[in-house]
């Protein structure tokens, strides 16, 4: 059948199982609207304050529901919007197409109105970018992106359309998705020698990081972590890895790490990094990470072995194949000496100083409402790292923060992202207010399609993570990072029709939420916390656990 450019791509997208966009319209996208408009009973639109909002919505679905996520936007500014989000994806690994609109093609290279290079822009921080030249490459470009995000070490792509494309017509016949992309198996040699590292190894730990709930590989990782009876520590992108009831949980890994999972790092004989590619907040001194252990990497994506730490062996491929073949091949094993040398150290994260209430008693009453399948979303900042210490993600999926790029602006948009993708979870906000002043313009899209989101903001008047970095490492010259903004946080979500409380003690705490949950509408609730409330403990950069600070005034 013969279909316009714009029909063409909305056909694409449903082909591709694509339900909900997420995006804001413009002068070069209006075909596309157009089409959207016709399709509005198949393909729901989400549109959001800014672009930068539907990015990280786009971004949130993805994380929420496995799926590739899609953003629209216009040309110029409004492609241009996009590239935070578009990074912050390329970082953290997660699937999205972004579809922008152009000028059209008679146009480009004029310096038109609202023209840029958006696909050449983006190169850095997509898999793959696209700019549309002739009609007959629309659909199969639009297919080609979705295998290309989907496939292997997952990311976003970019397709850049121009505006006469949308309108011209051509013949569409409908296709099954591409296939994904074969995945490298390892040889069974390769195998063999890891099996034997495990098995002659006396103190095991297995760091997971955010591959493992890319690759569906949670409950393999499990299933591995028991036959192997070692500790599991998380880095932040694989919280919900392992459950945090599980008794071989052993916490979040990294700077902001717990004592457990640093000294389990400094002590082991042998790591199993299992999709995880040893970030600088993760390993800090890469030639004191891991010191005494043989390290085995375990991957998708060739780029990371040896990047960053050298191992002494590796396995490239799907993660939940990899993961199931050690598995299968590994007996038993006990290590109950060295789980019961672990179990001495203790981490202590709460400070009470009797005028605020603490982020730990508001994580606290969250994790007692909060279902094993709500999810936790965050910004960027003290909040992040609280919610990754006191929260207990129990599944996969549950936990969704900028990791990589810490992104500050990026929680209202990817809450409005998994509460589209799982409107059966309830989906909890974590802010802070300066995070907050980035993306509160989002409310309206909250109250606009009624999302329930129940944000929390972390008000402690301050930047809080660059000023507890100003007190550790400049002096306590806090340049900057105590704004003197005059916002009420309850009078603006009112005024975007959204309802709001205050809280400033521990008694209103826990009924203040369950009210939250109880109005299942967009709510917000400002917690004053102290300026002077820190994340503890505390790697500094470049440095190891041997210099983990506990205590800070």
């Amino acid at each position: 059948m013969e279909l316009k450019g714009s029909e063409i791509i909305a056909e694409c997208l449903l082909e591709q199982g694509v339900d909900t966009v997420f995006g804001y319209p413009g002068g070069a996208v209006l075909e596309i609207y157009d089409a959207l408009y016709k399709y509005s009973d198949k393909i729901k639109h989400i549109m959001t304050a800014h672009e930068q909002g539907a990015s990280h919505a786009a971004d949130g679905y993805a994380r929420a529901t496995g799926k590739t996520g899609v953003v629209i936007a216009t040309s110029g500014p409004g492609a241009t919007n996009l590239v935070t989000g578009i990074a912050t994806a390329y970082m953290d690994s997660i699937p999205m197409v972004a579809i922008t609109g152009n000028v059209g093609r008679a146009l480009l290279g004029k310096s038109s109105f609202q023209e840029v290079d958006i696909a050449e822009i983006v190169k850095p921080v997509t898999k793959k970018s696209f700019q549309v030249a002739t009609m007959e490459e629309l659909a199969p470009t639009i297919r080609k992106a979705f295998q290309i995000a989907g496939s292997g070490r997952k990311g976003p792509v970019l397709i850049d359309v121009p505006k006469d494309i949308t309108a011209m017509k051509t013949e569409y016949t409908k296709q099954q998705p591409l296939p994904y992309e074969p995945i490298a198996e390892p040889k069974a040699e390769d195998i063999d020698e890891v099996v034997k590292l495990l098995e002659n190894c006396q103190k095991p730990v297995i760091y997971a990081g955010g591959g493992v709930i890319s690759g569906n590989a949670s409950k393999e990782l499990t299933e591995f972590a028991e036959i192997l009876d070692a500790p599991v520590c998380c880095s932040l992108m694989g919280m919900g890895d392992i459950s945090g009831d599980h008794p071989l949980f052993a916490g979040n890994l990294g700077m902001h790490g717990a004592v457990e999972t640093g000294m389990a790092i400094k002590n082991a004989d042998l790591i199993v990094a299992a999709g995880a590619r040893f970030s600088d907040r993760v390993a800090g001194d890469t030639e004191k990470f891991g010191a005494n252990a043989k390290i085995i990497h375990l991957d998708i994506d060739l780029k990371e072995i040896n990047k960053n730490v050298k191992v002494d062996s590796w396995l490239l491929g799907d993660i939940k194949e990899l993961l199931s073949e050690l598995k299968a091949k590994l007996t038993q094993q006990n290590h109950e000496q060295w789980k019961k040398e672990l179990s001495k150290y203790t981490t202590v994260t709460e400070v009470k100083d009797g005028k605020y209430i603490t982020p730990q008693e508001i994580l606290r009453a969250v994790e007692e409402l909060r279902g094993d399948n709500d999810i936790v979303v965050t910004d960027v900042g003290q909040h992040q790292m609280w919610a990754a210490q006191e929260c207990r993600f129990r599944a996969p999926r549950t936990f969704l923060t900028s990791g990589g790029l810490g992104t500050m602006g990026y929680g209202m948009g990817a809450a409005i992202g998994a509460y589209m993708g799982c409107p059966d979870r309830k989906v909890f906000l974590a802010t802070g207010d300066g995070s907050f002043h980035m993306n509160m313009n989002e409310m309206v899209t909250l109250k606009s399609y009624d999302i329930p989101v129940i944000i929390m903001v972390f008000n402690n008047t301050v930047l809080g993570m660059v000023r507890q970095w100003q007190k550790l490492f400049y002096g306590r010259r806090f340049s900057q990072t105590d704004p003197h903004r005059a916002t009420d946080f309850v009078a603006a979500a009112k005024a975007f029709g959204i309802e709001g409380f205050s809280v400033s003690e521990e008694k209103d705490i826990m009924p203040t939420l369950k009210k939250a949950v109880e109005l299942n509408a967009p709510v917000l609730i400002d917690f004053h916390i102290s300026p002077d409330a820190n994340v503890l403990p505390m790697i500094p950069p470049g440095k190891d656990v041997d210099d983990m600070i506990l205590e800070l005034d």
